[in-house]
């Protein structure tokens, strides 16, 4: 089977990508490179000793995306490509709604356009309505984003559930994720963000190596044991193993699902920088902010859908999610050190030499 990964080249993408050529199946890779490197997919290739397909294509760019599936028999797509700052999404938000709804509107007329209509698409937590009370979120909690990056997810879902409707040819599997945090064992990839970190570990990561003065933990007053925000964090390599499992459960029927990807339980940022602490014997300064516009005081997963309909769940805990990360950062204290890729011409290019 061959399998079109959008966003391949992104933290969750590279992971994703070993993760399918270790279980037997072909990739093509599409990406932007608007914030990830080659870099990354080189040292895929390195992890697994296996070649694929990789196209500098913006979703938006129909021409050169139908030129991929041209060139290539798609069976399936696994569709991660999008902005994903909650921050940047609230400063920003036209360009949240023109990137990751046209994007993902393009890539479905194309998928149609050459009858490719098996899709796992990656969503988000942040689609839920904030909880009330300290309880796991299933699928079945209301929706309501408290933010653009939000919003975009949830317009997204209900476009899916309209495409499908006008054809139940479609076969798509909506993974909502919660928090992913860690890197691959082997230390060759991991989180790689631009400039001043978003999330929780990367900062975290910086912090310890002297890149950042220190951590800046947003609100200690919320209603939770320490006063700071509870997420579920699940480890990279878990999550992308529960793509193979929403790949597989494409043959079994039609229609469109959701499943959560977490591990059921919530940390706090405390509980977490304790945890990094212990791994790395390191003491981390921080600082408490304000909090963030869009945050919520707590989030974690109810995930027996997943492992019911899926067979999928979540292995790695806490521990191995700091070991990881740490890890990763302690070995690539730069990231991947090569400058962001811009091509000099608008043709699909294909960099066979992976």
């Amino acid at each position: 089977m061959k399998v079109l990964v959008t966003g391949g080249a992104g933290y969750i993408g590279t992971h994703l990508c070993v993760e399918l050529l270790e279980n037997g199946y072909e990739i093509v890779v599409i990406d932007n490179f608007s914030t990830s490197t080659l870099e990354g997919l080189r040292r895929v290739r390195e992890i697994t000793g296996k070649s694929f397909h990789v196209y500098y294509v913006n979703l938006l760019d129909k021409k050169n995306l139908k030129k991929v599936f041209s060139l290539h028999q798609i069976d399936s797509v696994i569709h991660l490509a999008g902005y994903k700052s909650v921050r940047e999404s609230t400063s920003d938000p036209m360009k949240y709604y023109r990137n990751n709804i046209e994007g993902t509107m393009t890539l479905c007329e194309v998928m149609q356009e050459f009858n490719v209509t098996s899709l796992v698409f990656s969503s988000s937590a942040t689609v839920y309505a904030p909880v009330e009370k300290y309880e796991a979120i299933s699928e079945k909690h209301p929706l309501g984003p408290t933010n653009p990056y939000g919003h975009t997810k949830r317009l997204i879902e209900e476009m899916l559930r309209d495409i499908f409707d006008s054809n139940t040819d479609w076969c798509i599997r909506i993974l909502r994720y919660f928090n992913p945090v860690g890197a691959h064992k082997s230390g060759l990839i991991g989180e790689n963000p631009k400039g001043i970190p978003a999330n929780l570990f990367p900062y975290l990561s910086k912090v310890v190596v002297g890149k950042l003065p220190a951590l800046f933990i947003y609100g200690d007053d919320y209603p939770t044991p320490d006063g700071t925000g509870i997420r579920d964090y699940i480890h990279v390599t878990d999550l992308a193993k529960g793509h193979l499992y929403a790949l597989h459960n494409l043959s079994s029927s039609s229609g469109v699902n959701v499943y959560n990807l977490g591990t059921g339980k919530g940390y706090s940022v405390f509980e977490m920088l304790r945890e990094f602490e212990s791994v790395t014997g390191k003491i981390i300064p921080y600082l408490i902010a304000p909090r963030r516009k869009g945050d919520v005081a707590f989030s974690f997963a109810d995930v027996s859908k997943a492992k019911e309909e899926l067979g999928w769940e979540a292995t790695r805990g806490i521990d191995s999610m700091c070991h990881d990360a740490w890890k990763w950062q302690r070995n690539n204290p730069n990231g991947y050190e090569l400058t962001r890729i811009k091509p000099l011409k608008k043709e699909v290019m294909s960099y066979d030499w992976l």
